[in-house]
């Protein structure tokens, strides 16, 4: 089984496209979690919906749709500024208006063919299977855009992250920091819909990085650990579909299976680790301070 698993290409570019956005997503995923706006992502994955689905209806390309609507919807969030957090309303007619326009599109679109109507499906549930060269390519430089900004905000996101009120007392920009922090996440979430489907997106940017902040509260620490976990639980996953395990399960029901699973084990040794923390946080405390 491992000869037939090292030379099918099918799975060589499923491994390689899950790497891709598991790391953007682990990466990113850690200032969602730290944020409280795990919410966000979940709008966003429904934003990509109608973006992927609007495209289509277009005929260009559904990630030219994905991130143009994605990327709408993050400057009008980002007009909350430090408010996004908490404003679960707000968040929530965004992500249901969006749906429904996803909707709207995939009803018209299948409405002249049959295979449309199924290509709506695998932007939903995602199809790993059937990724390409050029959609590896695509989302390899969206991650990589998404990913050099995060870079770039580093610091400054992290401070207004763990302490808002004393980043604004700073003076750090907070309305424009926010803004530009849901470009990336409207960056990631347009690329992680493109390889793996909306609603493993949604698994892949919050499991592992809530189960890395459970861990330790050092943010180097836990970006690596939830960038570990991400593509970990992605390629375990893969592997038990080429097995064919009960009944050749899809590959999204193993990856989010295994992304619940480690969040879970997560919870179990978070208080086992809390003198742990303790220390960390205090350290984490004098480097934002």
């Amino acid at each position: 089984m491992l000869g037939e698993l090292c030379s099918s290409q099918i799975m060589a570019h499923a491994f390689i496209g899950g790497a891709i956005v598991s790391v953007v997503a682990g990466s990113v995923g850690y200032f969602l979690v730290l944020r409280a706006q795990a919410f966000v992502a979940e709008a966003f994955t429904d934003i990509g919906f109608a973006g992927a689905t609007g495209a289509a209806l277009l005929g260009v390309g559904s990630l030219v749709g994905m991130i143009v609507f994605s990327l709408l919807a993050a400057a009008g969030l980002g007009m909350l500024g430090k408010r996004v957090r908490g404003r679960d309303v707000e968040v929530g007619m965004v992500l249901s208006f969006a749906l429904g326009l996803g909707v709207l599109f995939l009803s018209i679109y299948s409405r002249t063919s049959g295979s449309h109507a199924m290509s709506g499906i695998n932007i939903l549930f995602g199809s790993m299977l059937t990724i390409n060269s050029t959609d590896i390519l695509a989302a390899l430089a969206t991650c990589a855009t998404a990913l050099g900004a995060l870079a770039i905000l580093y610091r400054p996101l992290l401070f207004a992250s763990v302490d808002p009120a004393g980043a604004e007392a700073r003076g750090v920009p907070m309305r424009a920091l926010s803004a530009a922090f849901l470009a990336i996440v409207a960056l990631t979430t347009a690329a992680c819909v493109l390889l793996v489907g909306i609603l493993l997106t949604a698994s892949l940017l919050i499991a592992p990085a809530a189960a890395a902040v459970n861990l330790t509260n050092r943010p180097a620490r836990a970006i690596a650990l939830s960038v570990a976990a991400a593509v970990g639980v992605t390629w375990v996953g893969l592997i038990l579909t080429f097995a064919g395990t009960i009944r050749h399960l899809p590959a999204g029901f193993y990856i989010s299976a295994l992304a619940a699973l480690t969040y879970t084990a997560s919870l179990l040794l978070r208080k086992r680790l809390r003198p742990v923390r303790a220390f960390e946080r205090a350290h984490l405390d004098r480097e934002t301070g």
